[in-house]
């Protein structure tokens, strides 16, 4: 979840910023020298057709965000972020995500570009899981979660 304040009828969202009327955290005015937030982990979801249609639920993204609050997983050192994306073009391993580390600063190079499919078939307790794992370090290479096989640079 996005932390909001609502002053004089306006909206603000965690960096400070005024927030375009109908939106949670877009800005409404554009700063191209402002920093994103920071993040050690940030998982993209596929919100493409054929994905979001294998998701239960119509809003996977900020359900998510509410367990990585739950979790204090939301802010500080090991902040996982989440984010939609439209199609992936791995339509048959659906529904996926991708795993990104913040190698620049504390992200784990093991777990960078992590592809992991059928996601739409994770329970809230299975997320739990791949949160703290991934705030942890540990490799998920060597861990229950199913991954998108990618081919060699010559295949």
């Amino acid at each position: 979840m996005v932390k909001i304040s609502i002053m004089e009828n306006k909206t603000y969202n965690t960096m400070g910023s005024e927030v375009l009327e109908g939106f949670t955290c877009k800005p409404k005015k554009l700063d191209p020298d402002k920093p994103i937030m920071f993040f050690k982990t940030q998982i993209f979801i596929c919100d493409g057709e054929r994905c979001s249609k294998a998701q239960k639920d119509d809003d996977l993204a900020g359900r998510l965000r509410g367990i990585l609050k739950e979790l204090q997983l939301h802010k500080g050192k090991n902040r996982i972020k989440i984010s939609r994306t439209n199609c992936f073009g791995a339509c048959r391993f659906r529904q996926v995500a991708v795993a990104f580390e913040n190698t620049k600063a504390n992200g784990n190079l093991e777990n960078n570009n992590i592809w992991l499919k059928n996601i739409h078939k994770f329970d809230d307790i299975k997320w739990k899981e791949l949160f703290l794992d991934l705030s942890t370090d540990k490799p998920l290479d060597e861990l229950s979660y199913e991954q998108v096989p990618m081919s060699g640079l010559d295949e």
